[in-house]
């Protein structure tokens, strides 16, 4: 096989004697190696790098509240999925320690990266694609800030990655023929698409669609393949369909009422707010593009989409049906987001971050493999600027993760400062609390619930930059001293 060949070729099924070849050889045990460590170094960084301390999140607060321990129990609203409550259980259900649960969900997600990345060890010809991808996605600030995190993306970008994965174990030019490896990549293909679906319901529909379209458009094994793509899907909705059915007045319903939490979903573009909020914040919600927005963040995208056009120009024949769909299934799992929602969070893109990681590490071994055959005094410039970017791109992430903790971890603390403020002025358990900004964390780090929308008046209002309503015009108004955001006042009855 030719270099350019061996630095190129990306994916090829299993089946293929060169693949068949290739398992017997070192560098496969090597690369299986290598996946092993960068997805323990990804856990291990996470959990290094976000503190096991950091106080659980908003959206966190709503699934870990699922379990007495993290109560007390707050709304569990049609946008909600019960992925996450599934994923905290085995900690929640015994103890309401916040480092032990970052800790246990560190874990799981390297094991999450693991079993996501394995199915292309079977799928790539070049030993170190799967591992360099996978670190390449594991350095990226916003899957290490979300290691540890009681959130869904990353599971839903990990299951994808291995959802794509075994569908072109089962469909392609060659595919397998061993029973033993058929069973194998279709168990896979089931577990990994229930789990993102299960996760987040509309990103499952949104993958399984190209991969449906694969499985009529390619030969092999359609029948496995497509029977896997349904039974995960299925697997995954079932939970949020009888939900619906129970709670939410029907499917259609639900999907009505999340639109409008959401604050209504259509035709929209927001590639440049996902782009200003690349480094941050967390949620982009008013996002306002020229406040948030920084070239350095940006910069990291242009790498990516170079890296991914290198490794795309190298594939050749047989690896050009994977490619489109590594291409389609990212452009699909991520077009509601840039397209029908009018805001933007950095963790919803990490899905088709994970995918085009791909093709970014056939682009940077590529590169490698053109260094290698360069003259000495070009190949010392090739690796002084390869390592230039590397340092660069952990400098950045690392910068922007850093960024974020600290927003983070000061916006958290402001709610027990909120917290106090209310016990001292007499709001205690039980109570309820409302407000215009983040009255579902404020009350229930005050042991308090959240008013959404009932008619009974509240024990006491948290505003921020808002003045109070017309019947609390004889309430008594304490402005809060020494947080984070400031503005922030506590609205309780004059009696108090």
């Amino acid at each position: 096989m030719s270099s350019t060949t061996t630095a190129t070729a990306l994916v090829r099924p299993v089946g293929d004697p060169i693949l068949d070849r290739l398992n017997t050889h070192p560098s496969a045990r090597i690369s299986h190696r290598l996946l092993l460590v960068a997805c323990l170094a990804f856990a291990g960084a996470g959990l290094l790098a976000v503190p096991a301390s950091l106080p659980l999140g908003w959206d966190e607060l709503v699934y870990a509240s699922r379990f007495p321990h993290f109560g007390p129990v707050t709304e569990f609203s049609a946008p909600r999925t019960r992925g996450v409550p599934a994923l905290v259980a085995p900690v929640a259900v015994f103890t309401g320690s916040v480092p032990i649960l970052r800790t246990y969900l560190a874990a799981v997600a390297g094991l999450a990266l693991y079993l996501g990345f394995r199915p292309w060890l079977r799928v790539s010809t070049q030993p170190y694609t799967v591992p360099l991808a996978a670190a390449f996605y594991g350095t990226g600030w916003i899957a290490l800030f979300y290691a540890g995190s009681a959130m869904p993306n990353h599971y839903v970008a990990t299951g994808t990655v291995g959802a794509v994965g075994a569908v072109l174990q089962l469909v392609g030019r060659r595919t397998a023929t061993a029973p033993v490896v058929r069973r194998s990549a279709v168990a896979g293909l089931v577990c990994a698409l229930a789990v993102a679906t299960l996760m987040r319901p509309q990103d499952g529909v949104a993958v399984a669609a190209p991969l449906l379209l694969a499985v009529l458009l390619m030969p092999g094994r359609r029948a496995a393949a497509g029977w896997g793509v349904v039974g995960g899907t299925v697997l995954g909705l079932l939970p949020w369909v009888v939900e619906a059915q129970l709670a939410y007045g029907g499917v259609l319903q639900r999907l009505r009422t999340s639109a409008e939490i959401q604050g209504g979903m259509g035709w929209t573009f927001s590639v440049p707010e996902h782009a200003a909020s690349l480094g941050g914040p967390l949620l982009c919600r008013p996002c306002r593009v020229e406040e948030v927005f920084g070239w350095p963040a940006l910069s990291w995208w242009a790498v990516l989409l170079v890296l991914v056009a290198v490794g795309a120009g190298r594939m050749r024949r047989a690896q050009g049906q994977a490619l489109a769909l590594l291409l389609l299934t990212a452009l699909s799992v991520s077009a509601t987001y840039l397209f029908l929602v009018g805001y933007a969070a950095p963790r919803f893109l990490l899905p088709a971050y994970a995918l085009l990681a791909l093709p970014a590490a056939a682009g940077l071994s590529a590169c490698a493999a053109s260094l290698r055959r360069a003259r000495p005094g070009s190949r010392r410039f090739g690796t002084f600027l390869g390592v230039a970017l590397l340092a660069a791109h952990l400098a950045q992430q690392g910068a922007d993760l850093h960024t974020n903790v600290e927003r983070q971890e000061a916006s958290r603390a402001e709610w027990r400062t909120i917290a106090s403020v209310l016990h001292t002025e007499g709001v205690r358990p039980p109570c309820t609390i409302d407000g215009n900004i983040g009255a579902i964390p404020l009350a229930h780090t005050a042991g308090c619930w959240a008013r959404l929308g009932t008619p009974k008046r509240p024990d006491a209002l948290v505003i921020r930059y808002a003045h109070r309503p017309r019947w609390a015009a004889d309430w008594k108004v304490i402005p809060v001293r020494g947080t984070y955001n400031t503005g922030w006042k506590v609205v309780v009855p004059g009696e108090r």
